[in-house]
């Protein structure tokens, strides 16, 4: 293996075939793992390999919708989707082959190379480990084919020894692929020599020999202050501190499980706040992941809603997508919501419902086969949700019709838009022909209440389309590309040799 004589990271060889394996694992969840792994997708990348994201598994309602097997379409991780653009390739489900979507504390849909699998759904936890790996070995060794850079996510930490008889996407991954393995902490927490210690010390010999390398992350300060720790570490373990990365609280991806509630110095110093915009953040909010551009939007404030106080104040609310929508307007209602949200439209306030955000506006959600659950619906729109077996995956270029005010500023744009849903919407003509009014702008997909100031869509991904948020804001986020730009160049730093001890 090489190494480059700007960073500490290795390089292939030309033409290498399986690939070179570079695996960013954490001492935690949390520890910057994903964004650290897509930052390495596009130095890669920039440095002229054909470089590909893998994470065995994944445990996040955040999910896209890209091409399967055949004329499907299927489900992959959102931070694997995003790491695959990064790496300038087209997303692939064997970049995140088993995918576990929480619908409450006990249970997971299984989502096995981008489609629901009911039969591993019912397995116990650990039962599954010997169903799922050789699937999982098949995606990660086609990739390894077919490029010369695989960058490997792990999941949480790879010394939960609890886990470790079953584990099929940390040190069994690492193994499989002999990867050069990188242990990321997060030192802004505190106690960050000691993770580091403890999660190699809990290793078995044959595993502690593929950690390569120890990063520290989100550290403010002066980096003179670490002395000596990273020696006396590297004495204990053999292993250096090979990257320090200061805390990029604003780093531009989304966090990996949606909600991040910023402090006052995680905000652009000087911005004046002209719209706030907030988000329900109920327990299984889903494809939080679409909001961070417009986190990343000067002037726009977004706030993560959990009370009705939250809620004063705000220019827009949004009901984002749900995993388990019945079980999370259940929680609405106990938090007071329902009455807060109808008391913002009363005022004038907008709100926008999506995918399981607009099921809950209607009159009431009807499950017919355990999908989801029945619960009776807010009642600002006329609409009745009905839960199919089969999910709609479908991503689609679309142009939004004439709509009304407040929302008029969509009229005519264009964008691409996703789709992830059991339910199926429609009007009830009899609350329409009482009187309660509705737009079905797009039939069976976006709907505008009478008055103007409720929008409902199935349409995921709206706001990461410029022509929206300039639609809607007048102004423009960065792109997704000089984010990844703006990442990359931070790993000639952060990864820089560091000179012989005398």
């Amino acid at each position: 293996m090489n190494s480059s004589t700007s960073t500490s990271l290795p390089l292939p060889t030309p033409g290498q075939r399986p690939a070179l394996c570079v695996m960013v694992l954490g001492t935690s969840s949390g520890a910057g793992k994903s964004w650290v792994t897509t930052a390495l997708c596009r130095w890669y990348r920039n440095q002229g390999f054909k470089v590909a994201p893998f994470k065995a598994q994944n445990m996040s309602n955040h999910a896209r919708v890209v091409p399967a097997a055949g004329d499907a379409w299927g489900e992959m991780g959102t931070a694997q989707y995003l790491q695959a653009l990064a790496a300038g390739c087209a997303p692939d489900v064997r970049m995140n082959p088993l995918l576990l979507k929480p619908e409450a504390d006990m249970r997971s849909q299984v989502v096995m190379l981008g489609q629901v699998d009911s039969a591993l759904t019912q397995l116990p936890w650990r039962e599954r480990s010997a169903h799922v790996w050789p699937r999982i070995a098949q995606a990660l060794d086609a990739l390894r084919a077919e490029n010369d850079v695989v960058i490997i996510e792990g999941a949480g930490s790879p010394a939960e020894i609890n886990l470790h008889s079953s584990d099929v996407v940390n040190m069994r991954v690492a193994r499989h692929a002999q990867a050069h393995c990188l242990l990321v902490s997060d030192i802004d927490r505190g106690g960050a020599f000691a993770h580091l210690y403890g999660t190699w010390a809990l290793l078995p010999p044959e595993e502690q020999v593929l950690i390569r390398g120890f990063v520290l992350n989100k550290f403010r300060g002066d980096a003179r202050l670490l002395a000596p720790g990273p020696q006396m570490l590297q004495e204990l373990t053999g292993v250096p501190v090979v990257a320090t990365i200061p805390r990029l609280a604003r780093h531009g991806l989304p966090e990996e499980d949606g909600v991040y509630d910023a402090g006052a110095d995680d905000l652009d110093a000087g911005a004046v706040v002209h719209t706030t915009v907030a988000v329900i953040a109920y327990p299984r909010a889903s494809n939080l992941d679409e909001f961070q551009p417009l986190i990343n939007v000067p002037g726009v404030r977004l706030v993560w809603a959990r009370s009705p106080a939250q809620l004063q104040g705000v220019d827009w609310v949004i009901l984002p997508g749900s995993k388990a929508t019945a079980s999370d307007l259940r929680w609405l209602r106990r938090q007071g919501l329902d009455a807060a949200l109808t008391a913002h439209v009363a005022q004038g306030g907008r709100l926008w419902g999506i995918c399981g955000g607009l099921q809950m506006l209607g009159e009431a959600l009807i499950d017919l086969h355990g999908v989801d659950g029945n619960e009776a619906g807010l009642g600002l729109l006329p609409l009745v949700t009905v839960f199919d077996l089969d999910k709609r995956l479908l991503r689609a270029a679309v142009r939004m019709p004439a709509l009304d005010a407040p929302w008029q500023a969509l009229s005519g744009v264009e964008m691409q838009v996703y789709e992830i849903h059991h339910g199926r919407t429609r009007v009830r003509d009899d609350m329409v022909a009482a009187g309660q009014g509705v737009h079905e702008l797009v039939p069976g997909l976006v709907w505008q209440g009478a008055e103007g100031r409720i929008l409902g869509s199935y349409w995921h991904g709206m706001f990461e389309n410029a022509a929206v948020v300039q639609a809607l804001l007048g102004a423009s986020a960065p792109t997704l590309d000089s984010v990844f730009e703006r990442l990359a160049a931070g790993v000639d730093e952060w990864f820089a040799p560091q000179p012989a001890r005398e």
